[in-house]
């Protein structure tokens, strides 16, 4: 399908889950004929490095953004918006200055907005068609809106019909002609299957923004060495050491195949209410007990709705009661199918290269 093109595959790097859900559209890319390129920083780069080391990568610095302790991130992000802004004009000069000699046919970004070029085709990854703001929301809705029109296509990876896993984010009343609904993509396989003993009591899956990830890790600690059983606390940190401490073993990152089986295979998992959770949750059938990072609008919203649909359990960081959740805990499911909107989605994008090949003289 795609001839050999090279597809730049950029991740935002607020946390892992931008990178996690770039694998599944990496993996379909060479799957079709196409050269991804890897384009990330620090944690997203090293995940991306580990799950595919033949590829070519090239460092594209993000913004580190910080949230505060408490459970406001108001104050916080309205600090660091001008800086947001600024560094998405950064990065589309970046951006212009390097694909060239890169020579890319197309780009991918997840939520960098920063990375298109009228000059080459362009697709953004967004699941917040609607993204809810800690303040001005509806000036973030505008700018956000704004940004999407900029890129050829936007693929949401949602179910099309309301609500689809991210509700109100992904779904409202007007929508672009760019907009694609690919479904729900996650780097697990749906068919690998759990033990039938559980290898660990608890796995607890922690990434995103200091010091919220490491409050998380903290209290997580504190409740889990209380609890009988073995338990799995996996950082969200690439390259940390392991350790074990009591009944707790401690990792920083685990690859796809060994975190969908210990995922599949624990007796009860813990995590943030991250999107891109939620999209692996659903890829193998687990309830889980999710845990919206303090402050963070997009995923208190979707913590209520999940709680609401019963699937799994919901509980704020501040009131977080792991034997509570073991007393009831969330129930498995069928898991979800793979969505068959993806598969155009890409025979879509390779037109609009080889539309672009076909314009190029021979001679450049």
């Amino acid at each position: 399908m795609f001839n050999g093109a090279r597809i730049l595959v950029a991740p935002l790097d607020w946390g892992l889950g931008h990178a996690a859900r770039c694998v599944p559209i990496v993996r379909a890319l060479l799957q079709h004929g196409a050269k991804p390129v890897i384009g990330a920083d620090k944690a997203p780069l090293a995940l991306l490095r580990e799950e595919f080391p033949q590829l070519e990568h090239v460092h594209l610095p993000g913004m580190e953004v910080r949230y505060a302790q408490g459970r406001s991130q108001a104050l916080a992000m309205a600090r660091q918006f001008p800086s947001m802004l600024r560094q998405v004009g950064k990065e589309h000069r970046m951006f212009q200055r390097m694909w060239r000699g890169h020579r890319l046919d197309a780009v991918i970004s997840d939520q960098r907005f920063g990375l298109r070029s009228m000059d080459l085709p362009s697709v953004l990854i967004t699941h917040q068609l609607h993204p809810f703001a800690p303040f001005a929301q509806e000036v973030a809705r505008r700018i956000n809106r704004w940004h999407i029109k900029h890129f050829d296509l936007c693929w949401v990876p949602d179910h099309a019909d309301t609500p689809g896993l991210a509700g109100a984010l992904s779904h409202g009343m007007e929508r672009l002609a760019s907009i694609r609904y690919i479904g729900p993509v996650s780097r697990f396989q749906q068919q690998m299957a759990g033990s039938a003993v559980p290898e660990n009591r608890v796995v607890a899956v922690i990434s995103g923004p200091e010091p919220q990830r490491t409050l998380l890790e903290t209290a997580l600690t504190e409740q889990l060495r209380r609890i009988e059983g073995t338990h799995l606390l996996i950082t969200g940190k690439p390259g940390a050491a392991s350790s074990q401490q009591g009944n707790i073993r401690t990792v920083g990152h685990l690859e796809t195949d060994e975190l969908s089986r210990v995922m599949k295979g624990a007796g009860s998992i813990i995590g943030r209410t991250g999107y891109s959770t939620l999209m692996d949750l659903d890829a193998i059938g687990r309830g889980a007990l999710l845990i919206p990072t303090p402050g963070q609008p997009e995923q208190e919203y979707l913590g209520r709705l999940h709680g609401a649909a019963g699937v799994h359990r919901v509980q704020e960081q501040h009131r977080l009661d792991i034997p509570t959740m073991l007393a009831d805990p969330p129930p498995s499911f069928a898991p979800s199918q793979r969505s068959a909107a993806f598969l155009p989605a890409l025979t879509e994008l390779a037109h609009l290269i080889a539309l672009r090949r076909s314009s190029i003289p021979r001679s450049v």
